[in-house]
């Protein structure tokens, strides 16, 4: 309801009871009525008075009815302005705030405005030298590439110039060893020779623990026997054979694996009659047969013009050179073969007194099995003998 309206509506209502008031009034006071032992008169006052706050009564009442807004500021009046005060003060605090963020803001805002052109004259300040640090890390690139190669270029030739000097210092140890042991044959000093087997033995384990004991029984026969052919006629009452450690250990290691094996104790280098030590290295390899018995190692033809004995013998020991590379070929550790020299002997004369003119078919025949380290026993056969009787070497055992 528009406030124009209900103040015509207040208007007409007072009208309304005023003139209700009225007549009620002039009904008492001509009626002479009496109200609470009063005199007519004065119950017609009350009367009147009463209808008169009845009117504003129904006055108030009406407008607080419609009027929220008379409500409230009729019974919350002092609250609001209380709280209106109060959203004052905090208005008033929340604008100093809001101008003191403004100002802090606008101090940003130069701040940021003055990094700005800071950093703006930086980066023109830094350009020319961002440009010649890239122009400098790209010659320490082009420099790093050179010094690389040239360090690779230098190390291939250290490498190089190590690898002559090896060969050089190997080649002057070798002049200087081949100088001593020529020296050394010269004179017939050298009682070992460089590979020489000082003690084989063959070898199948039943146990792996077994292998430092065989190992050390190797090791005291080759000192044995390279004592006395070193100091011959000295007891052999020390050590003189030096053997890596390394290498015993890792003899022990591969001897303990399953298998029939042969090993043999070999010098390191030539050895003169009356020296101290003797460098020795063990030798491990799988024990299988190497020949058999019949086994041809090798053949020659005897021509007819050759009756000489010293040609004939010649000829019977490249016979005997070559059953021996065939043996060593094969696998075998011996050294030499071993036959009957008395009916080598035999042989060669026999041919030396057969008839002239005659070709004789000669061959090696291996007299019985041998593994890697047994020996090997041969004997020269002659295929096509002459009537008579001629010898063909050692009988079999």
């Amino acid at each position: 309801m528009t406030g124009w309206l209900l103040i015509l509506t207040l208007l007409v209502l007072g009208g309304v009871l005023s003139n209700l008031g009225d007549r009620l009034g002039s009904r008492v006071g001509k009626a002479r009525l009496s109200l609470f032992r009063l005199r007519p008169r004065n119950t017609a006052v009350l009367i009147t008075v009463l209808t008169g706050s009845l009117i504003s009564a129904i006055s108030l009442g009406l407008m607080l009815l419609v009027s929220e807004r008379l409500r409230t500021g009729l019974f919350e009046l002092d609250q609001l302005e209380e709280r209106l005060a109060n959203s004052r003060r905090l208005l008033a605090s929340s604008q100093l705030e809001l101008n003191r963020a403004e100002q802090g803001k606008r101090d940003a805002q130069q701040r940021f405005e003055q990094a700005q052109a800071r950093a703006s004259k930086l980066r023109q300040e830094l350009a020319p030298l961002v440009a010649q640090r890239n122009r400098l890390e790209q010659e320490r690139s082009r420099l790093n590439l050179e010094v690389r190669d040239r360090d690779a270029e230098i190390g291939r030739t250290e490498a190089e110039l190590s690898q002559v000097r090896k060969r050089i210092a190997a080649g002057a140890q070798e002049l200087k060893d081949l100088e001593s042991n020529l020296i050394a044959l010269r004179r017939g000093d050298v009682v070992i020779t460089s590979g020489q087997i000082l003690s084989s033995a063959k070898v199948a384990l039943e146990r792996p623990e077994q292998a430092q004991q065989v190992i050390t029984a190797l090791l005291q026969q080759a000192n044995i026997n390279a004592f006395r052919r070193v100091l011959p006629g000295q007891p052999p009452d020390r050590q003189i054979l030096l053997v890596p450690r390394n290498d015993i250990a890792k003899l022990e290691e591969l001897l303990a694996k399953p298998g029939r094996w042969v090993v043999s104790i070999l010098s390191a280098a030539n050895v003169l009659r009356g020296e101290r030590q003797v460098l020795a290295f063990p030798d491990l390899r799988p024990n299988r047969p190497v020949v058999k018995a019949g086994e041809v190692l090798a053949s020659t033809t005897v021509e007819g013009d050759l009756t000489g004995l010293d040609g004939i013998n010649r000829r019977l020991n490249l016979l005997l050179a070559a059953a021996y590379a065939r043996a060593q070929r094969q696998g075998t550790l011996v050294e030499g073969l071993q036959f009957d020299a008395a009916s080598l002997n035999q042989l060669g004369r026999a041919l030396g007194e057969r008839p002239a003119g005659q070709v004789v078919q000669l061959e090696a025949v291996v007299l019985r099995d041998a593994d890697t380290p047994d020996p090997i026993a041969v004997e020269l056969r002659w295929l096509r003998p002459p009537a008579d009787d001629i010898p063909r070497g050692p009988r079999r055992p």
